[in-house]
């Protein structure tokens, strides 16, 4: 992330200083998303709005993702199990993979780069035109308007395309399943999920959880800190993405060390 100017003398140097100040500038933002969401009224139709467009318009680029992860997954472990005559263990370790790590990482870093990149560049071309400053003088709380909405979609919708991409992942692994061992719907399913425990299914819904606040709220913070007119609208939508995908992957050693522990 871009470190905010600062004025006057540094105290260490001016990239150290400008490198917590951003620190701060950040957690100032985070505080007062907490801050805004629990006050009133609630933009309801924006919020909606943001569901739609974060959820419904990212789900071709998630079924095709998701059939080919599946899919090309399976094919690339046959192999290696077929060397010890172990082919029968493919649905579960296929499910076991898509569950616990495929499904929350892929659709994240789909989500980064769809909709982060849209949200930072949307705000951005917004601050940078002045129309966050218009909405002030109408009476709209850009703030809970333009942030609040979006960051909040990010999280409800990245938990449900999860499980979406999740479910098409496993029909791309019982496809393949099913032409090279003839394996029917049923067995696959019931071997799929023998070794799934509701761990794992709670640790992939905090992944979705923590990734959706991610992407939103970085994407906002990028967009809401625009400036040098078009130049600034290009660079938070790339550094939108880049961030958002740099903190998602530190997010994911995180939880599944946590996970690994309580395991």
């Amino acid at each position: 992330m871009e470190p905010i100017e600062q004025s006057g003398k540094p105290v260490v140097s001016k990239r150290i200083d400008g490198f917590f100040i951003t620190v701060y500038a950040i957690f100032g933002f985070i505080g007062r998303f907490f801050r805004e969401t629990l006050r009133r009224p609630f933009e309801t139709r924006e919020f909606l709005r943001q569901c739609f467009y974060i959820g419904n318009k990212s789900l071709p680029l998630i079924t095709l993702t998701g059939f080919i992860t599946g899919l090309v997954f399976t094919k690339q472990s046959r192999p290696s199990l077929a060397e010890f005559g172990a082919t029968s263990w493919l649905p579960s370790l296929i499910s076991i993979a898509i569950v616990r790590a495929l499904a929350p990482l892929v659709t994240a870093l789909i989500c980064a780069g769809r909709v982060g990149s849209g949200i930072g560049a949307e705000l951005a071309s917004m601050k940078v035109t002045e129309q966050i400053d218009a909405m002030e003088v109408s009476a709209v709380h850009p703030f809970r308007y333009l942030v609040v909405t979006r960051v909040l979609a990010c999280v409800v919708c990245l938990p449900l395309l999860m499980c979406y991409n999740g479910l098409i992942a496993l029909v791309g692994a019982f496809v393949d399943v099913h032409l090279n061992e003839q394996t029917s719907m049923d067995t696959f399913i019931q071997n799929a999920f023998t070794n799934i425990s509701f761990l794992d299914l709670a640790a992939s819904l905090l992944k979705a959880l923590v990734y959706g606040f991610t992407i939103g709220i970085v994407s906002c913070y990028q967009g809401f800190h625009a400036a040098r007119g078009t130049e600034g609208v290009g660079k938070s939508a790339n550094v939108s993405v880049v961030a958002s995908m740099f903190l998602i992957f530190i997010e994911e050693v995180i939880i599944v060390q946590l996970v690994n522990t309580i395991r």
